[in-house]
């Protein structure tokens, strides 16, 4: 194995780790709060967290669709090869993205979740995307995995609103 294949399996690992965390926490806050509270409550505090790193992109909002593609593959964790993310539209209406694989999907089926369960923790997960890009300036629409369906998150980006510059002279 090769530094660079150790690394990347290390990142893997971490990003596995974390899935489990997020799980352990959920399953917590289920039995201290039941499960709807803990959802709603974890989805929070990570949706929050892609707010803080929605401010990378907002340089791109409301439209440049283009350079947000670049910018957001080359920030996701392997340059998004873990991820194996297919760009299935990019132009001045919008950016789509469909990923493949997601290791945190993955740790979690390799944790033995059941679908219903795997299906919530997705959709957990995937607030980081909504707190990201809407902090960004644009308009969002995830689409979490689903039992029955292949690969993991879609990811749908559309323009924001236009910011004005209003004041007095």
């Amino acid at each position: 194995m090769t530094e660079e294949e150790d690394l990347r399996e290390q990142l893997r690992g971490s990003l596995k780790n974390r899935a489990l965390f997020y799980l352990a926490m959920y399953r917590e806050l289920a039995r201290e709060h039941g499960a709807e509270s803990a959802a709603k409550t974890l989805a929070k505090a990570i949706r929050d967290r892609g707010e803080e790193v929605g401010a990378r992109f907002a340089s791109y909002a409301p439209a440049d669709f283009d350079g947000l593609k670049t910018a957001f593959l080359d920030f996701v964790p392997d340059h998004g090869r873990m991820f194996e993310p297919v760009v299935t539209r990019c132009d001045s209406g919008g950016l789509d993205i469909a990923f493949k694989r997601c290791p945190l999907k993955e740790a979690w089926e390799e944790h033995g979740l059941p679908p219903d369960e795997l299906a919530t923790m997705c959709a957990i997960a995937g607030q980081v995307d909504n707190g990201t890009f809407e902090a960004a300036g644009f308009t969002f629409e995830g689409e979490t995995w689903k039992p029955g369906r292949e690969g993991c998150c879609i990811l749908r980006v559309r323009p924001g609103q236009p910011t004005t510059n209003s004041g007095t002279a």
